[in-house]
């Protein structure tokens, strides 16, 4: 009989069962993974951005855990010697009719406790020597992080505080008990008295397993990717982002550079027709029907057809994805960028054709279930842990180390 278990192997799975463990010593904890490795779906595939809130609406829980998360995730990197670097990023306007936007944008900022600074066209020069901007922002606390190695470090400290992980093991069928509930996986049952689930992309449907109506569909969208050639990672020193739609969910193509000394320059956001579908001929029939059936997706794409349009474009079209990067960095030519791997995104759609723009947690009886958490998670993933455990009632058998 285990006290919790955790269905979800990623970032946040990984991060509640160590805040778990650190709140209840003594508690029996599993940590079920479907794939074979930790991190494999959006975590492993993410940007690797440690983002600093400016985006957020001022009072969510974007805004305050990704606010919070970008200094405890500094901290925690720092402490473990897991690569990082706080390189600030600029946000820039490269037409007239996005300044409004921008200083809407700095605003924000302002208002979530974000050290940011109006920067002129000249000054963007000085981080970044080869972009085209009549006016910026600069954000000095973002920064980049290997979330990989992350993801490996919270498995170890979740292993040392006596915490049971299997990989390879997906939950099939949860069944209620009297002690609690059964678990039945690919590697056999396993009982628990609470149940919490970070399955990301499947975490509407892990919630439904447990009779939990998240009152959401997990759409998924995909991010594609090219890379700037060795030769040409020069064009960009740090993170370089364009002045997002704000009625739209993404934050438009931009350049990142990674951990790695890598440029990726991306994402490109479209549909995906399967919800681990990394190719564009990725493609699962019950992933496809639960999309085209659900009236949400239908009343979303009315809503965004032009950019969903534009997305389709530049996904087939390499010359209109590097038209859109050279608004950012008019020196960029076709040859100058190369496929990259491609990501997943896990967003949340509700009936009436919203997208959930807030991490979404839900409790359930013995349970609880995060049902959206993609960016900013890897950042907020700390933040996010502790507070999936601060929702955890007490059990009568354990001492918490603290309250």
């Amino acid at each position: 009989m285990y006290d919790f278990a955790i269905i979800g192997g990623g970032i946040v799975g990984l991060s509640t069962g160590m805040a778990l463990g650190q709140r209840y010593p003594d508690a029996k904890i599993l940590v079920l993974e479907k794939e074979d490795r930790w991190a494999f779906h959006q975590t492993g595939n993410n940007s690797g951005v440690i983002h600093s809130g400016v985006y957020y609406k001022p009072g969510s829980f974007k805004a305050k855990f990704c606010r919070d998360g970008c200094q405890s995730m500094v901290d925690f990197c720092q402490k473990h010697n897991i690569p990082h670097e706080v390189c600030g990023k600029v946000i820039i306007a490269t037409e007239e009719k996005e300044l409004p936007l921008l200083e809407n944008l700095f605003q924000r900022g302002l208002q979530n406790g974000i050290p940011v600074r109006r920067i002129t066209g000249e000054e963007v020069l000085e981080y970044e020597p080869h972009v085209s901007a009549i006016a910026g922002i600069h954000v000095q606390t973002t920064g980049i992080a290997d979330y990989k190695k992350v993801c490996q470090k919270y498995a170890d400290l979740i292993r040392e505080q006596g915490g049971d992980l299997r990989l390879s093991t997906k939950v099939l069928r949860i069944v209620k008990t009297a002690k609690g509930q059964m678990l039945e996986t690919s590697q056999g049952e396993f009982e628990t008295r609470f149940v919490i689930n970070c399955a990301g992309l499947h975490s509407d449907r892990v919630a439904k397993l447990n009779n939990v109506d998240p009152q959401a569909k997990i759409v998924p969208f995909r991010g594609e990717y090219y890379e700037l050639v060795p030769e040409k990672r020069h064009l960009v020193k740090g993170l370089i982002y364009p002045v997002p739609n704000p009625d739209f969910p993404f934050l438009g193509v931009h350049f990142t550079r990674m951990i790695d000394g890598t440029v990726h320059a991306g994402p490109n956001a479209v549909l995906s027709l399967k919800r681990e579908g990394y190719h564009k001929t990725d493609i699962d029939l019950r992933d496809f029907a639960e999309v085209m059936t659900y009236p949400g997706f239908w009343k979303l794409a009315a809503k965004h057809y032009d950019e969903g349009i534009k997305e389709i474009i530049r996904s087939f079209s390499k010359a209109a994805f590097v038209a859109s990067l050279q608004r950012l960095i008019p020196e960029v030519r076709s040859e100058d960028v190369i496929p990259t791997h491609a990501g997943v995104r896990a967003q949340a759609l509700m009936h009436d054709g919203k997208l959930v723009d807030d991490f979404l947690i839900v409790e359930g009886e013995h349970s609880i279930h995060v049902c959206n958490a993609p960016s900013p998670a890897a950042t907020s993933s700390l933040e996010i842990g502790k507070a999936v455990v601060e929702r955890v009632p007490a059990p009568d058998h354990l001492k918490p180390a603290f309250v």
